[in-house]
């Protein structure tokens, strides 16, 4: 919708991001999932937030949004919501069906973490992922 709105192409809109255009169009059919840095760049160029692009808010920016992924605000985050919750992360890990190791790895900020990761965190926990991400400072989704 952003894409079509803006009239561009699938092949100007993968330029943009730095991806072929085959790529882009497997996110845009969603027969891949978009990894997180290249949703960040869409979004940057949309001006638009990665909560408004994943359906988790009908608010299109966040004042004070910044443009970069916080690595040390993510894993702090991240870690911070585990424990808000008193999960460990050999349970956080199981309820996400990945490895310890993978959630550790994302924890301490030595992997980005997963899209399909943050939407779950974002779904079940109401957290912002610009939020987690450390783009923004205030969780919007938090209830």
């Amino acid at each position: 919708m952003l894409r079509e709105e803006a009239n561009l192409t699938q092949e100007q809109v993968a330029n943009i991001i730095g991806i072929h255009r085959s790529t882009y169009t497997s996110y845009e059919i969603a027969r891949d999932t978009i990894p997180i840095i290249h949703l960040n760049r869409l979004c940057n160029f949309f001006n638009v937030s990665i909560d408004y692009v994943l359906g988790f808010t009908k608010e299109k920016t966040y004042l004070n949004s910044e443009d970069e992924i916080n690595v040390l605000k993510t894993k702090e985050r991240l870690k911070m919501l585990r424990k808000e919750y008193k999960i460990t992360q050999v349970q956080m890990a199981k309820i996400l069906n990945i490895s310890r190791s993978s959630w550790t790895y994302y924890e301490s900020g030595q992997y980005q973490i997963k899209t399909l990761i943050l939407c779950y965190l974002a779904q079940k926990y109401h957290y912002s992922i610009d939020y987690l991400l450390g783009k923004v400072d205030e969780n919007h989704l938090k209830h």
